[in-house]
This record gives C-alpha cells, sequence and structure tokens, in this order.
C-alpha cells in the first residue's frame, strides 16, 4: 500500500504529490499517479487527501485532473476531514493569496471564488450543501464568513469604479455638447455650419449621447447605493 491511514507513503511520492497539488502543478501529480496511481489516497498532517487539498487550495487543473474520480466514487461525495467539513464547506475557504493574485480587483476575484464554489457544489448531492459541521456552520455560512473582508473590498472597489467611469462618461459628453464644429458666428451666435447635413447628424448623435449618458449615470447611482449580496458579484460580472 502506496500511502497508509495516515498518510505514510512507502515510496517517497506522498510529500512530492501533495506539494503539486498545493501549488497546482499538475503536470507533476497526472505523472505521480501515473507511476503509482494509490497515491491518490495520500493525506497530509491534517487528514485532508489530495482531492480535498485540490479543492482547498483552488487548484483547478488539479482538480479537473481527477475529477472523474470523484464523479464516480460516491463516498467522496460524502466525506469529512476531522473537523466534519465536506467538500463544499472546504471550498468556501478564502483562497491562497498567490490564487488570489492571478485575478486583478476585488470583485473579479469574489467572482471567481463564487465560480469555484459552484463547480465543487455539482458534485454533492443536494443534502451536503446544507450540512453543518463540527462548528454548526453550514457551507453557506462558512463562504460568507471567509470572504467578509474581500466582500468589503469588492463593494468599495465598485463604488469606485463607478465613480470614476460616470465622471469620464459626464467629462467627454459634456465637451462634446458645448463644442460646435466650426465655431458659431461671431454676429448672430449661430453655429456656421448649422445648414450643413452633416451638422444635423452631429446634433442628432450629440442628443442621443446625451440621453445615454443620463441613463448610464443612473446606472452608476444604483451602484453607489447599492447593498452587494455574494450573488450580485457573480451575475454582474459572469463572463459566459
Amino acid at each position: 500500500m502506496i500511502c497508509n491511514k495516515m498518510g505514510i507513503s512507502n515510496d517517497g511520492y506522498r510529500k512530492p504529490i501533495l506539494e503539486a497539488v498545493r501549488q497546482g502543478t499538475y503536470e507533476v501529480v497526472d505523472e505521480i499517479l501515473f507511476k503509482s496511481p494509490r497515491t491518490i489516497n495520500c493525506k497530509d498532517e491534517e487528514g485532508h487527501n489530495i482531492i480535498q487539498l485540490a479543492i482547498i487550495n483552488h487548484s483547478e487543473k488539479v482538480y479537473n485532473l481527477i475529477h472523474h474520480i470523484t464523479e464516480r466514487t460516491e463516498s467522496y461525495r460524502t466525506m469529512r476531514d476531522s473537523f466534519g467539513n465536506n467538500l463544499v464547506h472546504l471550498a468556501g475557504r478564502l483562497a491562497p493569496t498567490f490564487v488570489l493574485s492571478r485575478t486583478t480587483g476585488a470583485a473579479l476575484q469574489l467572482q471567481r471564488e463564487l465560480m469555484w464554489r459552484e463547480e465543487v457544489e455539482k458534485l454533492m448531492l443536494p443534502l451536503e450543501l446544507i450540512k453543518k459541521n463540527k462548528d454548526r456552520k453550514t457551507p453557506a455560512m462558512v463562504f460568507t464568513i471567509e470572504h467578509k473582508e474581500l466582500m468589503k473590498q469588492g463593494e468599495e472597489w465598485m463604488k469606485t469604479t463607478a465613480e470614476i467611469t460616470a465622471a469620464l462618461i459626464v467629462t467627454v459628453v459634456f465637451a462634446a455638447a458645448i463644442t460646435v464644429p466650426g465655431g458659431s458666428n461671431q454676429d448672430s451666435g449661430f453655429p456656421v455650419f448649422r445648414k450643413e447635413s452633416a451638422f444635423t447628424i452631429f446634433a442628432l448623435f450629440n442628443a442621443f449621447s446625451l440621453f445615454t449618458a443620463a441613463s448610464a449615470q443612473l446606472l452608476f447611482l444604483s451602484i453607489l447605493t447599492a447593498r452587494f449580496s455574494e450573488k450580485d458579484f457573480y451575475s454582474v460580472y459572469q463572463e459566459d
């Protein structure tokens, strides 16, 4: 047996495969599993196997590599660690700093965290999604607690971005509105090109831009006054 119940390896593969899972180096994990398939049973000092470790560390490529094993094995869907956490509890933990840093902006980081949890939820039985661990916390509660600070940062990031974007729109549109192509006749005050068809087209598009700018302002105002929830970060920044 390659790894016993305590996670002790008989062939020296235990530490390399556990560290490769933590770092998300799926090539190393694939090579070790090819040479020694039973290393999938290896566990770290806290009793987490490589599937649980991949989920904790948000090692997406490692998770995808061993995903088919989890799908076919019912025991993985209901497994719990020594603290009573199932896989969704573990997916609710905040990703390591080096993983978060791959995405710019707290709001987008939170979106990826939500997407990661949702991906793991697909494996689980519905009842497991509301199960409590030994601290009497459901997976949703764990996620909220772990991401409290990131949630706060994401809200601030959203509002700051909305303020900057709104200011840019107002500045550009206002500048275009008061700048008449060709200038005005100094005697009459009317635009020099007011009888030209191109000027009429300019006036129409300028009016349309003012309308859309006003609509955008209302949208950004709603962002600035909104009270954000976790699902808002998922839906607003959904990529697909």
